[in-house]
């Protein structure tokens, strides 16, 4: 049981992270509208990939500190919660955005190969999905957490980024469903920084 409701945790983290627009929202309903919408998918894969980088240092990085000092696994846990309340404080607290995509001209359609990578190096050189994703798994690596819990939560946040980004690919590009995105915004964003500040602390007072 204690697994699932990490597992339900974790997931619904993530799934609010990568909801709030940022980077790869932006470039998700850019590439649809200024390509097509088979870009913006393909796009939204690169994405995936991008994550499944970010999860395998984090994974690999925080197992090594683990077997080399759980003091310092403990500080780099401490700094991870910090910052898991900084953001949470900062989304609760942020207003709501207008979405600018209205300039986009068509052009010609790039590549499946040029999506994949736009949305790959868009992913991976995002400073903040290093740090979110260092924070994220400070919580859930431990030197008795099972592989197989640590290896489904990987493919759930891979597979979960894809198909976000894809029905925003989809979706978005349609302007009222970005104007009701827009409009519901700040619930979204209360939502995701009342959880990430409830994690961070949960995070700061759990014993590994």
């Amino acid at each position: 049981m204690h697994s699932i409701a990490l597992i339900g945790t974790v997931t619904l983290i993530h799934l609010l992270a990568i909801i709030s627009p940022g980077p790869d929202f932006i470039m998700a309903v850019r590439n649809s509208l200024t390509y097509s919408r088979k870009t913006g998918i393909w796009t939204a894969v690169g994405f995936g990939l991008g994550i499944a980088v970010h999860i395998f240092y984090s994974l690999a990085g925080l197992a090594l500190i683990i077997s080399q000092s759980i003091l310092l696994f403990n500080s780099i846990k401490l700094f991870g919660a910090g910052y898991l309340i900084y953001i949470g404080v900062k989304s609760f607290f942020s207003k709501s955005s207008h979405i600018e995509l209205k300039e986009h001209v068509k052009k010609i359609d790039i590549s499946v190969f040029s999506a994949v990578k736009i949305g790959f190096l868009t992913n991976v050189l995002n400073p903040k999905a290093t740090i979110f994703f260092l924070s994220l798994f400070t919580m859930v690596i431990s030197p008795e957490t099972p592989s197989q819990i640590m290896a489904i939560l990987s493919v759930i946040m891979i597979v979960d980024t894809m198909l976000w980004f894809s029905l925003v690919a989809i979706f978005f590009t349609q302007k009222k469903i970005r104007s009701s995105f827009e409009r519901y915004q700040n619930i979204f964003n209360k939502t995701f920084g009342g959880l990430l500040i409830a994690l961070g602390v949960k995070v700061a007072l759990t014993k590994k």
